[in-house]
């Protein structure tokens, strides 16, 4: 019992409350601009399933707290489509059912009848809440923490390694990667580890004058929060740096920085997975999320102790990464042309700007089922991924 109580606190609670904080922004992302433009709306829900406390504003929005606290949802006044882009029919017969109810001109406050270009930023507002987030997230990460500025000066190189045989030499300092422009020795890391088998075009500044290596980083086996993690590795050592803070303005740069940095990435690792490129047991879902993020608990806990500091600050820390990345992932994720998804409705908001009508409800149904097909195989196949991490395996039991 004791243990069942221990890991609910270390794995389930840190989840459910980095995912609801995440979820809650995207859908206030599309909540505070239908507002802007006046669209009315019926509810917006932090979790799902039946409320534990509701209310109404006064502009008529029920607010509500759901028993299941795993995200959350806007819901717009007459979104009863299923793929919530109605065909020119079906525009037709709403309009005339809110002008019989509601009087004319009462259908211009409903989303399917505000511009295109306004539904189109609607939809959008959600994923950009999410990078908005991140952004917040890192700025506030740069701002208190700051970030190691270790040299890109190489210290040493690993013999047989994949930098020892493109003639990396000690002394060399690498200036970029892949035409990417390196800082410090930290983003010749972050750009390298989603690289293995891929070769990687280095610039380096060698006794006054500049070489170019290529490099094929090798796959290796990094443990990571939530298990361990198949990371590209070249074979370069470079000497610890120095911590350096940043000013506000700074730190907000960088925070844009790092989350482009990681949208791109998000987007450039998908793209290997879903070409074979990489393995697809890299891929993982809620579990592996929630398995991570108490270990992220765990890890605050540890250097706590090991640093002599407050655990808040060292959960602080952690959290700020951990909650930063999966923000952008979401932003990436919703942004995919999937029906069922954001990208999914901007895609038919296209369609519907090049032919001047949208998208026949029944193509759009059938839209939204494969979609919804496609999202529910994806999460299963993560869920199996996830399920076959020992230490999770280990945790489950516990439970028992």
């Amino acid at each position: 019992m004791m243990a069942f109580l221990q890991n609910a606190i270390l794995y389930v609670l840190p989840f459910l409350l980095v995912m609801t904080v995440i979820v809650t922004i995207h859908e206030l992302g599309h909540f505070l601009t239908a507002r802007a433009f006046g669209v009315a709306i019926d509810r917006f829900s932090i979790g799902f399933g039946r409320a534990l406390v509701a209310w109404r504003d006064r502009a008529g929005v029920e607010w509500r707290i759901g028993w299941l606290p795993l995200g959350g949802y806007v819901r717009f006044a007459g979104d009863e489509n299923a793929a919530s882009v109605p065909d020119q029919n079906d525009l037709e017969s709403m309009r005339a059912d809110i002008v019989a109810r509601e009087g004319a001109g009462a259908e211009r406050k409903y989303l399917h009848f505000k511009p295109l270009w306004q539904r189109a930023l609607i939809v959008a507002a959600g994923p950009m809440a999410n990078f908005l987030l991140s952004i917040a997230l890192f700025s506030v990460f740069f701002g208190v923490f700051g970030e190691p500025m270790t040299s890109t000066r190489v210290d040493s190189v690993v013999p047989g390694s994949a930098a020892g045989r493109a003639g990396f030499l000690s002394g060399d300092i690498v200036t970029r990667a892949g035409g990417k422009a390196l800082r410090n020795f930290e983003d010749l890391q972050f750009y390298v580890q989603f690289r293995a088998g891929v070769p990687i075009d280095f610039m380096v500044e060698r006794a006054g004058r500049t070489v170019r290596l290529t490099a094929t980083p090798i796959a290796a086996e990094q443990s990571a929060p939530g298990g361990s993690q198949t990371v590209g590795r070249i074979g370069l050592m470079a000497r610890g740096g120095k911590l350096q803070r940043y000013n506000p303005a700074e730190a907000v740069g960088m925070g844009v920085a790092r989350t482009w940095d990681m949208a791109v990435t998000t987007l450039y690792y998908m793209g290997r997975i879903v070409t074979g490129q990489v393995d697809a047991n890299q891929l993982h879902g809620f579990i592996g999320i929630a398995h991570a993020s108490g270990d992220v608990a765990k890890l605050a806990l540890s250097e706590a102790h090991t640093e002599k500091i407050s655990w808040l600050v060292a959960a602080a820390f952690f959290a700020l990464q951990v909650a930063a990345g999966i923000s952008v992932s979401i932003g990436v994720l919703n942004l995919l042309p999937i029906p069922v998804l954001d990208g999914g409705h901007l895609l038919f908001y296209a369609y519907e700007s090049v032919v001047r009508r949208p998208l026949a409800a029944g193509i759009q149904a059938m839209g939204y089922r494969v979609g919804l097909a496609l999202l529910v195989c994806l999460m299963l196949f993560a869920t199996w991924n996830d399920l076959q991490l020992p230490r999770v395996l280990h945790l489950l039991g516990s439970f028992s």
